[in-house]
């Protein structure tokens, strides 16, 4: 006769990120987003928003990986980087469009430990 027993378990489960950097992909709806880059218009599918931990700082977004349809029907990539040249805040005019794909992507991204808020574009 075979016995079994029922699953126990003790402790507070923690999700711990070693890694610096993360990527949380999303799916867009079609025609909610239009990049335009050299006079061109690209209807945006995809995102890759980059996350990263910089100077054992907070998480924040350093960049975003559009696949996009180009005016050619061909798919193209096309990437906005977010953080300045010193990675002490975020790069100037960037639209707010994008900063809203961020934040879509944040959403996901606290599944595994990232808290993210969006940055002041114009800190004193």
């Amino acid at each position: 006769m075979e016995s079994t027993m029922g699953p126990s378990a003790k402790g507070e489960p923690v999700i711990v990120q070693d890694e610096t950097k993360v990527d949380v992909g999303i799916h867009l709806q079609q025609g909610s987003l239009t990049l335009t880059q050299n006079g061109k218009d690209f209807d945006a599918y995809h995102a890759s928003v980059e996350f990263v931990a910089v100077h054992d700082g907070p998480w924040t977004a350093d960049k975003v990986k559009f696949s996009a349809m180009g005016p050619d029907g061909k798919s193209v990539g096309v990437t906005v980087d977010l953080l300045n040249d010193t990675y002490d805040g975020p790069r100037a005019a960037v639209p707010v469009a994008i900063w809203k794909v961020v934040a879509l992507a944040a959403t996901s991204a606290g599944d595994v430990g990232i808290t993210y808020t969006t940055p002041d574009p114009h800190p004193m």
